[in-house]
């Protein structure tokens, strides 16, 4: 569920920076948070999906 999350932010990450939008900013700094979280998780020793 993290991963298809991940996913999302990134797709949208993507749209945000092709359409300069003002939300663009925004989802940079969620798909940055969900990087974050997956690579806490792949320490920690769990499994990131």
């Amino acid at each position: 569920m993290l991963l298809t999350i991940a996913v999302a932010l990134f797709i949208l990450w993507l749209v945000g920076m092709i359409s300069a939008t003002t939300l663009g900013g925004f989802i940079h700094l969620l798909l940055v948070l969900a990087v974050i979280v997956v690579l806490i998780r792949i320490i920690q020793g769990r499994q990131p999906i």
